[in-house]
């Protein structure tokens, strides 16, 4: 699973992010910010994050 919780306290507590910068950051901006020991998301941690969190319709 993805370590929200580690990189959440990593942006805010070293990069000195605000919370609401944290979660605005693109996949771009947060692999550029992190440090270089991030996992990449695998195919299987794709599925298992969409399974997670199927798109709701309205």
């Amino acid at each position: 699973m993805i370590p929200w919780r580690r990189w959440f306290a990593f942006a805010v507590h070293s990069l000195g992010l605000a919370p609401e910068e944290f979660w605005a950051l693109t996949v771009c901006e947060w692999r550029a910010l992190a440090p270089d020991d991030a996992p990449a998301l695998t195919r299987a941690g794709l599925v298992a994050l969409i399974a997670s969190y199927p798109d709701k319709t309205p």
